[in-house]
């Protein structure tokens, strides 16, 4: 009987140091496409979501047809989103930031929406009694104010990102889920768990950012805590 090999590449192993030696800018190619489609979709997820919600709370018949729309989107499965896509946009990474971008839509017009309906109404009276106009009370008054349930949801949408991007490999374009899809298919154990865990990474790191930039941007929620 020959001996096992030394090496845990050799082995197969589920945690092997030699792969993240060996295909360390492979994993790090990985991590930053990764990153780049959750950042792009989310920002212009949150670019479209904020006038969305602007409609809908200004105009109340805009309400219904707003968060009805997003609602669907959002139960719509990620193979079928990137299929009724695909003749629009083809297989590039911009079909990908759009099924996440409308993905995010829904997380982050609710929560938007949300935060601005919480407003007191004696606040915004306050505001127009001291001769602000209706743009002055939306960035100064409104929006600070809506900010602790906008977070929240750009924090769940910025995560569900994270983990949809990797629905993306089914057309060359998932950051780490290119190296999970290959690995299944190979069963190279060391390449999916490490794929794996850093996506968990990637999503724990960007919750946490994003909720110390709610902290040091809403410092009176601190202080009522």
């Amino acid at each position: 009987m020959t001996a096992p090999p030394d090496d845990c590449l050799a082995r197969n192993e589920w945690i092997c140091g030699a792969y993240l030696t060996s295909r360390r800018h492979i994993l790090w190619e990985a991590v930053l496409q990764h990153l780049q489609l959750t950042v792009i979709a989310v920002l212009i997820g949150l670019l479209l979501a904020l006038p969305l919600a602007l409609a809908a709370r200004h105009r109340r018949w805009a309400a219904g047809p707003v968060l009805g729309v997003t609602t669907v989107l959002y139960t719509v499965p990620s193979l079928a989103m990137f299929s009724l896509l695909l003749p629009v946009y083809g297989l590039s990474a911009a079909l990908v930031v759009a099924g996440l971008v409308l993905y995010s839509l829904t997380l982050l017009v609710r929560n938007i929406l949300a935060g601005l309906r919480a407003v007191p109404e004696e606040t915004r009276q306050a505001a127009r009694g001291m001769g602000y106009g209706p743009v002055r009370l939306l960035v100064a008054v409104e929006l600070p104010l809506a900010l602790p349930a906008a977070m929240a949801g750009l924090r769940i949408a910025t995560v569900s990102a994270v983990s949809l991007v990797t629905i993306g490999a089914i057309v060359g374009y998932g950051g780490l889920g290119n190296l999970i899809y290959s690995g299944m298919n190979t069963y190279f154990k060391a390449q999916v768990l490490t794929a794996s865990v850093l996506c968990v990474v990637i999503a724990v790191a960007a919750d946490l950012l994003l909720l110390l930039v709610q902290r040091l941007l809403t410092p009176w929620t601190r202080r009522q805590s």
